[in-house]
């Protein structure tokens, strides 16, 4: 076995690696860019070495400082993860020109499988069923648009080289195609190098369940069971569980030998995944047709670990060490269910807009880390409470696993730890995970792909937290702050007391746009009663560990609370919020609108802009698109207007709240 490995990746699969290499004993080398300096992976290492700058294309995709990374500390071979140069065939080349081990395929499987176009035409020698359209090699715009209009709409525009639903559009009709084939290969260059994309008919209330394959040097083969990963925002997934909600044991079996006939056209070593674009029928009946497949780990593989009990990246160490795989199809084993949510950083209710910051609090239900779910939790991170999320990067956190005897323990073990996952600095989709969870399509099994569309009105805009609930709560934390800081004596209580009638003690606070008051009043016989809009009540509180014990009237609730500046973020059972606080003395409004300003969201770069300075314009038409956290933004107008000036141009890099433009009434 190696003693020694490089782990050319960051965050949290350079983590999960170096994990399992170190229960190995192998020795592992981390590198990091110098915004990772200081970063968890690099902690989780034994050595490591500084590659170059913030951005992917001055570090994490500069395969030469890495190969000299890895011969200067000795490394025998090199775990690329998942993302960056993972799927790079000329990156697993130079380690063989360079005596080193590439773990994962060869260069030629990496080359057949990594362009969409090609696999299809391989796949279909191979008799794997395949989706129709266009997968040719000519890509003149207007040929494109011929074949889109010949398959019929909606089709699917897909980046050849593509991967985790970058320069993918999904095409209504066919005077969209053209503005829609620009955006996919633009954000296709700047992915991948490469614009060349294919068409597909958009496959009707399509889910998408993929098949976990292993090959090993002496020509072995087995597919690990299939995971389901309809749930999909912006062509990426949010939740994966494995197996897939309904999926029969004839089906997986034809599935599994369809991905393994993919693996076999290739001559495929390691692990890879062959997904699926699945058709289901009114019957449930489903057909299957080969999508893509994806020469390296996947970000969900941990539900597979979880129904099968193994470790893949063990599995991936002794393939690329030359040993056999450590079990054939007849002896693997599927055990419960298991659901995968991946945290991120990221605004649901503004079209998933990314977000950075600073993680302040980042609390963690009770679980195992990097391995199987042994207590029914798992939680793969890349990041620790006080790291930073930066605009360098993928917007992920963390990945939450849960595993049970049957698919409704695990739904409900993963609400539990998702109310338990707190995280204070920066915006997250952990709410709208829960929202997701408790929907019914997903509670009930009705996947496909347009799930988070189908029930949005469920899904987005949601406050579980009572407005009341949530003062109170605050109330609470202050007098117990008060308490805890009082004097000595009867002149440093804060209790209240007066020596006639009875104070009454008033709190301001805002929630969005709207302002609550709530009345405290000290009773003579020291209890205190709590008004908050047209709920009144008893309240009781006491610490509970990290929370508060809070009663209110028939509300009996433990909370946390959190307080940043003026700002108090409440969790609780149900879901969390945030309240500003209102100082009565000081408080001062400062209205003054932006001034017509259309500012960017986060820091990035300028793709385009789709207006000039005198266009008038209507409210929610595209404007700009700006480019962040590897994916494409649209920004839309705020109001109607007229666009006063152009503040930029399309390659200007851009910081957060810089004014883009300006747009007068």
């Amino acid at each position: 076995m190696f003693t020694k490995i490089l782990i050319a990746n960051r965050g949290e699969i350079a983590c999960r690696v170096a994990a399992t290499a170190r229960r190995m004993g192998i020795r592992t080398v981390a590198v990091y860019s110098d915004a990772d300096a200081s970063a968890k992976h690099v902690a989780a290492c034994d050595e490591a070495v500084h590659i170059g700058g913030n951005a992917p294309r001055d570090s994490y995709l500069q395969w030469q400082r890495i190969l000299q990374a890895a011969q200067a500390t000795g490394a025998q071979a090199v775990h690329p993860g998942y993302g960056f140069l993972s799927e790079n065939d000329a990156f697993a080349q130079a380690c063989a020109d360079a005596g080193l081990v590439f773990i994962g395929p060869s260069p030629t499987a990496i080359r057949a499988m990594g362009l969409k176009a090609e696999s299809k035409q391989l796949m279909a020698t191979a008799g794997v069923p395949l989706v129709p359209g266009y997968h040719g090699a000519d890509q003149d715009p207007a040929l494109l648009q011929r074949e889109a209009d010949s398959i019929g709409y909606p089709v699917l525009i897909k980046a050849s080289a593509g991967g985790g639903g970058k320069g993918m559009r999904a095409v209504e009709r066919s005077e969209d195609f053209a503005a829609a084939l620009a955006s996919c290969q633009r954000e296709a260059r700047n992915s991948f190098g490469d614009d060349a994309v294919l068409i597909e008919r958009y496959v009707q209330r399509p889910r998408h369940i993929e098949i976990q394959v292993f090959g090993d040097t002496q020509g072995n083969y087995v597919y690990l069971h299939e995971r389901d990963c309809s749930v999909q925002r912006r062509h990426q997934k949010v939740l994966e569980e494995a197996p897939a909600p309904g999926m029969t044991p004839a089906v997986r079996q034809q599935m599994g030998e369809a991905a393994v006939a993919a693996a076999r056209a290739v001559h495929y070593v390691g692990a890879g995944t062959v997904e699926f674009i699945v058709e289901q029928s009114v019957s449930g009946a489903m057909t299957f047709y080969f999508m893509e497949m994806n020469t390296r780990l996947q970000v969900e593989h941990p539900v597979t670990e979880a129904i099968t009990g193994l470790d893949l990246v063990e599995w991936q160490l002794r393939v690329a060490n030359g040993e056999p795989l450590p079990l054939l199809q007849q002896q693997l084993r599927l055990s419960g269910h298991a659901i995968e949510a991946r945290i991120c950083a990221e605004n649901p209710d503004n079209n998933f807009l990314p977000a950075t910051g600073r993680l302040d609090v980042y609390a963690l239900p009770a679980c195992s880390t990097f391995e199987r779910a042994d207590h029914g939790v798992r939680v793969d991170s890349g990041v620790r409470q006080g790291d930073a999320i930066s605009p360098y990067y993928d917007s992920m956190v963390a990945k939450l696993i849960v595993h049970g005897d049957t698919r409704e323990e695990a739904l409900a073990r993963l609400d539990v730890a998702l109310a338990q996952t707190h995280i204070v600095g920066l915006q997250t989709n952990v709410q709208f995970l829960r929202h997701v969870v408790q929907s019914r399509s997903f509670a009930q099994a009705d996947l496909d792909t347009a799930l988070i569309p189908r029930e949005a009105a469920a899904l987005f805009g949601q406050t579980r937290v009572s407005l009341p609930l949530a003062c109170a709560a605050e109330v609470a934390r202050t007098l117990l702050a008060e308490r805890a800081a009082q004097g000595a004596g009867p002149f440093g209580q804060t209790d209240g007391w007066r020596s006639l009638g009875e104070w009454v003690r008033r709190f301001s606070f805002r929630h969005g746009p709207e302002e609550v008051l709530a009345s405290l009043r000290y009773r003579r016989d020291g209890s205190l009663q709590l008004s908050v809009a047209d709920t009144v009540g008893e309240l009781r509180f006491a610490a509970a560990g990290t929370g508060i014990a809070l009663h209110w009237g028939d509300l009996s609730e433990v909370v946390h609370i959190y307080r940043r500046g003026d700002v108090a973020h409440v969790h609780t059972a149900w879901g969390a919020t945030q309240l500003t606080t209102i100082d009565l003395l000081a408080h001062a409004v400062d209205a003054q609108a932006d001034g017509g300003r259309l500012t960017a969201p986060m820091p990035g770069k300028v793709v385009s802009f789709a207006v000039k300075a005198g266009d008038r314009v209507k409210r929610g038409q595209p404007l700009a698109v700006l480019d962040a956290m590897k994916m494409e933004h649209t920004i839309a107008a705020p109001s109607d207007g007229t666009v006063a000036e152009l503040l930029y141009a399309p390659g200007d890099q851009v910081g957060e709240g810089a004014a883009l433009l300006t747009l007068s009434a």
